[in-house]
Order: C-alpha cells, then sequence, then structure tokens
C-alpha cells in the first residue's frame, strides 16, 4: 500500500481513537498508532500540533487529566503570533465566515464526487478545507516564515490535493491524504526559507571578510587596492572578490571598481 495512503488512513485512525476517548489522546497510543511508519520525532509532533489544532489534546498528562474531568477543549490561541500575523489572520478568517457552511454529508459526498473527477467538486472541497489550512499554518508559526506566505503555500497544495483524490481507494482515506500534501507544503516552504537564509548568512559573511581585508589593505597603501592586489596578497580568488562587489551592491568603496563591472555599478 502507498505510504500516503496509509498515512491517511492512521491520521484517520487516530482521530477516531481520540473522538472515542474524548476528544484525548496519549503519546504513546499515537506513537503505537504510527509505528508502522517508523516516523521521526519531528513528524509525530507535527501530527499532534495537527491534532491538537483539530481540538483533540495529546499528551500523557493531558490524557490522565480528561479521565478526571469532563472540561471542554479549548481552541488554540493566537498568543505566539506576531501582530502582522495576527492581523492578516483576522482579516482572512472574516473572509472566510463569508463562504457557506456545509455539513459532514455535504463534504462526504464532495469527496465522493471528487473521487470520481467530477470537477465541480474541487472547488467546494476547497472551500471546506481552508479554515484547516489556517489551523496547519499556525503548527509552523515563529519557524521564519509568514502565515499569509503560509497560508498561501498550504492552499495552493488544498487546490492540488482536491484533483487527485481519484488515486484513494476509500473516501475515508481522503481527508488525511489532504492534511498531508498542505502539512508537506507548509514544510517544505519553512525548509527552503531556512536554506534560504543560510545561504544569504554565508554569503554575507564572505562579502564582510572580502570587506575587511580589503580595508586593510587599503589603509596600508592609502588609497583604493585593485581588485588583483587583493588577490595576491590575501589570496582569494578573483571570482569571490567580483561576486562580493556584486552582493554589496558595489558599496565596496576601499576597492577600486574593475572595467568588466563599471557598467554595472
Amino acid at each position: 500500500m502507498d505510504k500516503e495512503v496509509r498515512f491517511a488512513q492512521l491520521l484517520d485512525k487516530a482521530k477516531k481513537t481520540a473522538k472515542a476517548q474524548g476528544n484525548y489522546i496519549s503519546d504513546g497510543t499515537l506513537s503505537e498508532i504510527f509505528s508502522e511508519l517508523e516516523l521521526g520525532d519531528e513528524r509525530l509532533k507535527m501530527i499532534k500540533d495537527y491534532l491538537e489544532s483539530q481540538h483533540i489534546r495529546t499528551g500523557e498528562e493531558a490524557f490522565t487529566e480528561a479521565q478526571a474531568s469532563d472540561e471542554p477543549v479549548e481552541e488554540l490561541g493566537d498568543e505566539e503570533l506576531s501582530d502582522a500575523d495576527r492581523n492578516y489572520l483576522q482579516m482572512y478568517l472574516d473572509e472566510l465566515e463569508m463562504l457557506p457552511e456545509y455539513t459532514d454529508g455535504e463534504k462526504q459526498a464532495y469527496i465522493i464526487q471528487a473521487m470520481a473527477g467530477e470537477k465541480d467538486s474541487f472547488g467546494k472541497l476547497t472551500e471546506i478545507y481552508l479554515k484547516d489550512v489556517v489551523q496547519i499554518a499556525k503548527i509552523y508559526n515563529n519557524q521564519g516564515v509568514l502565515m499569509e506566505d503560509l497560508i498561501g503555500e498550504g492552499n495552493v497544495a488544498l487546490a492540488a490535493s482536491v484533483t487527485m483524490l481519484g488515486s484513494q481507494e476509500k473516501p475515508e482515506d481522503c481527508e488525511g491524504m489532504i492534511i498531508k500534501y498542505i502539512m508537506d507544503a507548509m514544510e517544505e516552504l519553512v525548509k527552503e526559507t531556512a536554506d534560504a537564509a543560510e545561504t544569504g548568512d554565508k554569503a554575507l559573511a564572505r562579502v564582510n571578510d572580502i570587506y575587511s581585508k580589503a580595508d586593510k589593505l587599503s589603509r596600508e597603501y592609502g588609497r583604493k587596492v585593485t581588485v588583483e592586489e587583493l588577490c595576491e596578497e590575501t589570496h582569494v580568488s578573483r571570482k569571490s572578490v567580483i561576486d562580493a562587489i556584486r552582493i554589496s551592491g558595489f558599496k565596496i568603496d576601499c576597492i577600486e571598481l574593475p572595467t568588466e563591472l563599471r557598467g554595472e555599478g
């Protein structure tokens, strides 16, 4: 069986197990359900965060408390959001409130239609799961990506996933597949953003290093240094110096601008 389909089935099983226990599930039970997929701690944490966004409490302490209390599950708050994210989120949620409400029966009907390839159902299912995208986006809060970008990426993944439900064997597998597509898209966005930031940091470090060496040499000479002089004295490659000049926006004024860059600066 495709791993993606099995993930969907197990996610649905976890939700049903939690529902049967008053919307609570222990860490041990959750790990046991997903044990066959050998998921890492990070993926299990994302699953827990998603379940909590669906008003399902997780963890041993919460599970123990649940057995002694009928206290209702509280909705996740937005305390950790930045002001910009909170303002955007409020406006976006206000827009979503204008969309029609769908019953569970209607949702199941649209899922079945989508599995059969009926295009009219794709838009309906996208509307139905838009609020889920918001809740999943909160999982990735404070990881270097704006809430607006997370939701945008999630919405694109949502729209794509509903067109691929024909690959599922059963209607009950579909919701897990949709959620997994959304989570994977946001996770990839966070990773790409982190990689870009790391690349930018390294590039900035190289620019600062070359600037420092050029500035020191320029003070010794009492004038701007040429690229050739800098390369000879510091053993830095010409390409590295040229790249640093470009990346700095031609702001390394202690290096004499070489001929090939004079038309750019």
